[in-house]
């Protein structure tokens, strides 16, 4: 690889400078990602948990034999246990949002409650009076219903 820049199997940063002068980066210029209530969401994170995990063997298929687990509970609860009693255990996270909550602490729209037929004049299924535009409809992204046909 570049073995003049090693130094009693370490490596030495002052010869990796010299040899990559032209190309490091000095401008202290950097990306980040800034939003309002960052420095309050690091004190809640950083704000010890009381929780723990409790295995639900009835609900679970296998369970003695399973590799996988699935864990419902608070997203940043959970996490917190997972980082420091999981640590280095766990392969893969998929969180869920959490939607129609009745809440008002999201920035995104969390109240989807619309009528089928209001749904089906949002996506162009219906004109306005609720008769039907067409009876077959190319399976397309834009047409409302991509991950249900």
């Amino acid at each position: 690889m570049l073995p003049e820049i090693f130094s009693e199997q370490q490596i030495d940063f002052e010869k990796f400078r010299q040899l990559f002068a032209n190309e490091i980066a000095t401008n202290p210029d950097r990306y980040t990602l800034n939003w309002a209530g960052k420095s309050e969401a690091y004190q809640v994170l950083q704000t010890p948990t009381q929780q723990t995990l409790t295995p639900c063997e009835a609900e679970s298929v296998d369970f003695a034999q399973s590799q996988n687990v699935f864990i419902e509970g608070e997203n940043l609860e959970v996490l917190k246990i997972l980082q420091k009693s999981y640590f280095n255990s766990v392969k893969m996270i998929y969180i869920d949002p959490p939607y129609n909550t009745t809440g008002n602490d999201f920035i995104y729209k969390d109240n989807f409650a619309d009528s089928q037929a209001d749904y089906a004049e949002k996506v162009g299924d219906k004109d306005e009076v609720g008769k039907l535009k067409r009876a077959f409809v190319k399976n397309s992204k834009e047409n409302g219903h991509y991950h249900s046909n």
